[in-house]
């Protein structure tokens, strides 16, 4: 098989780590609700990040790339995101419309993917920029929970996690732009096909 090449392959390390993220998602999200055990939330969630860097490093290494693979990886990205967000705006964390702003874009690209379908797109090429603001908003979580309380780690950690933040929502709604504008192009410039949707190149 050559290297980078994508097959339908299901049972592969990379597919297992994505799996075990998915998994932590409910995991994470009880600890921050139930007991407020955001000791071992930041456990699960940094555990989450170790595994999303393994799973990339494996597939190229063992040269295990998937289509599976390419749907749970960011499904466990958007679903970590999505559950911080309920969980931080239920213990006021974070205000309401932070969440409703980056939530409602991933609905908007929902919308988009149905629209790009019809044309004949499984998908639209990944964005850099999107990648970035996921890495950003990841990344400013744990700083997040370990902004709570009075000690001097905390008073640390508030500033850097709320730069974070605001990187990764500037950037979340730039690549979201981005994407609407792909959208927009699709629909004016492709017909709209009966066949099945071919991946984007």
């Amino acid at each position: 098989m050559e290297h980078g090449k994508i097959t339908d392959r299901i049972w592969t390390i990379p597919n297992a780590l994505s799996v075990l993220r998915l998994l932590g998602v409910p995991l994470f999200l009880y600890l921050l609700l139930g007991p407020q055990a955001d000791g071992w939330a930041l456990v699960v969630l940094v555990i989450s990040a170790i595994t999303d860097w393994a799973d990339g490093k494996l597939a190229r290494l063992l040269n295990q790339f998937s289509k599976l693979g390419e749907l749970l990886d960011p499904l466990a990205d958007r679903l970590y995101i999505f559950a911080t967000l309920i969980a931080f705006v239920i213990r006021g964390i974070l205000p309401w419309w932070v969440a409703a702003l980056l939530i409602g874009r991933d609905l908007v690209l929902a919308i988009g993917l149905r629209l790009v379908r019809r044309h004949g797109y499984v998908a639209l090429p990944v964005h850099y920029l999107g990648k970035a603001a996921t890495f950003c908003l990841l990344y400013a979580f744990p700083f997040l929970l370990l902004a709570q309380g009075d000690s001097t780690l905390a008073q640390i950690a508030l500033p850097i996690g709320i730069a974070f933040t605001v990187w990764g929502m500037v950037l979340y709604m730039w690549a979201g732009w981005l994407y609407v504008v792909q959208v927009g192009w699709v629909l004016r410039h492709t017909p709209v096909l009966t066949g099945r949707p071919v991946a984007s190149g």
